[in-house]
């Protein structure tokens, strides 16, 4: 399942495109593969197409490509601030979120 922190929502909520054919637009998500075998994610608005996954996140609607779901699977989405005054969205693979609760949690599993 792809994640949408609250944050980054109510930041999607706020840059969705207003007009007539506001309510078909979806937030498409991708992500791909570089030679190096690092991830490389996108994002933007877009219309459904076929084969699209379309969930509900947060109360964003979250569009899929077929291409896109195994890579964005446990991937999280944030809106957070890098450096002062200056927010961004992230995209967090599951790996790194584990990473970081063993940490917090002193390296013992839950």
């Amino acid at each position: 399942m792809f994640n949408v922190t609250p944050q980054a929502a109510a930041q999607i909520k706020n840059a969705t495109p207003q007009g007539e054919d506001a309510e078909i637009l979806g937030l498409r998500v991708a992500a791909r593969r570089l030679p190096d075998g690092e991830l490389d994610y996108g994002m933007g608005f877009d219309e459904q197409r076929e084969f699209d996954l379309e969930i509900a996140v947060e109360g964003v609607n979250i569009l899929i490509g077929p291409n896109s779901r195994e890579l964005l699977e446990g991937v999280t989405l944030d809106y957070v601030e890098l450096e002062p005054g200056q927010f961004h969205f992230i995209f967090i693979p599951p790996q790194t979120q584990a990473e970081s609760s063993n940490q917090s949690s002193g390296g013992r599993g839950a």
